[in-house]
């Protein structure tokens, strides 16, 4: 039945009769535990069609011999494998290492940034320190019971100058843990990994132009010598204390910080500053650009522009709105004041950063500023008009979510 001149076809479906059978008679020998009879697999049959594949056409032995290296060739290898497995462990372990030092890094780049949260409660570090009863360094341990003991109802005495000077190092100290953390932030060294190159990996910016590049001591000299910063500032903390114009409470020393009263303060005083900030944008084009137009030559500012704008913009949305919250809150003492101070001026400054912050989508969730939601305003003038609280503009119909302008101008998830 088998001829010289069938097609490769026909020899293929020989070949393949010829492979089941074999392969049955290995199940029916290991099922029966007997070797295959002839009369199974005939010896005459199985030589009948191995005598016709080797005559075939050249094109159908090549087939077939290169059919049946491959086995060869996995066997092969695999008695390599067999003979090295040193070598293959070796390898193993290569990648087991890989995988646990990626792991390691990516968990490192994760938990290692929230180092940067330090910043809240050192920014309080003063007050905190001072107040707590069980602190070494409270104040009635510190200070003589004269220069801090006052009657604001009695006309001849004079305010006690230790609590403005204690109000202006609370916020003096806040500001150098904010250049601290932003430093070690800014530059990588929580980023708890480095690139290829070896370098410190420098966190995500806000906008993807990425960050703007300068010197971090030229930037902390500009920020320290603005005249309408904290220069202006600590005149009106000494004008408004020396002259009594402060609630009576603002200068007691009793008790330790009113959360309850700091928030508040910080809500009122935001809550202010975004009327006065929307007026600088409509009131008219003149006092815009008198005002409020010097601060925002930044389109894509960074940390230190914060207090960076003009006298009239600094007295309109910072000196006002806090002169106004003192006198609506009322019945804070001067370690909630200075609770306050630092924290405003701290959080004003941290939300000017070129960096999102780890903490910023919890911040976001609860309606607290972040660089992103103040970089949209920078960025495109007129939404986000609060700083430290959103839900002004949320309720005003002027907030816009930084997830809105990705990825064209901001970093997703920033």
């Amino acid at each position: 039945h088998y001829h010289k001149n069938k097609s490769e076809k026909n020899q293929g479906l020989i070949m393949k009769t010829a492979r089941p059978s074999a392969h049955n008679q290995n199940q029916t020998s290991s099922s029966s535990g007997t070797a295959p009879s002839k009369e199974d697999h005939p010896t005459g049959a199985v030589s009948e069609i191995h005598s016709d594949v080797s005559t075939s056409e050249s094109g159908s032995e090549d087939e077939s011999s290169s059919s049946s290296a491959l086995p060869a060739a996995s066997n092969s290898k695999e008695t390599s494998s067999s003979a090295n497995p040193n070598s293959t462990m070796a390898s193993n372990n290569s990648s087991t290492k890989e995988v646990t030092t990626t792991t390691t890094m990516s968990l490192k780049n994760q938990v290692f940034p929230w180092a940067s949260a330090l910043v809240w409660p050192l920014m309080l570090l003063v007050p905190l320190i001072l107040s707590t009863p069980s602190s070494p360094w409270h104040y009635s341990i510190v200070f003589k019971p004269e220069w801090y003991e006052y009657d604001p109802n009695d006309a001849s005495q004079t305010p006690k100058v230790l609590g403005l000077s204690l109000g202006i190092l609370a916020v003096a100290v806040g500001q150098v843990w904010v250049w601290i953390i932003f430093y070690a932030f800014k530059y990588g060294y929580f980023s708890g990994g480095s690139t290829s190159t070896g370098a410190n990996q420098e966190p995500k910016s806000v906008q993807t132009k990425g960050a703007r590049a300068y010197e971090f001591w030229e930037g902390l000299k500009t920020h320290i010598s603005q005249p309408e910063g904290f220069v202006l500032l600590a005149l009106y903390l000494t004008l408004t204390w020396m002259l009594k114009l402060m609630p009576a409470s603002y200068y007691s020393f009793e008790g330790g910080i009113q959360w309850r009263e700091t928030f508040v303060c910080l809500v009122f005083q935001d809550g202010i500053q975004f009327v006065m900030h929307y007026l600088e944008h409509v009131v008219s084009p003149e006092f815009y650009k008198m005002s409020h137009k010097p601060h925002h030559r930044f389109t894509n500012p960074r940390l230190f522009d914060a207090f960076d704008g003009s006298l009239s913009d600094t007295i309109c949305m910072i000196v006002l709105p806090l002169y106004l919250t003192a006198n609506i809150v009322r019945t804070a003492n001067v370690w909630t004041y200075m609770a306050f101070g630092s924290s405003y001026a701290s959080w004003l400054t941290l939300i000017h950063s070129e960096y999102a912050f780890p903490w910023d989508s919890i911040f976001r969730a609860l309606g607290f500023g972040t660089p992103a939601d103040h970089h949209v305003h920078h960025k495109v003038f007129k939404f986000n008009y609060g700083h430290l609280f959103m839900w002004f503009d949320q309720i005003a119909g002027t907030y816009r979510d930084p997830k809105s302008f990705a990825p064209k101008l901001f970093n997703k998830n920033v």
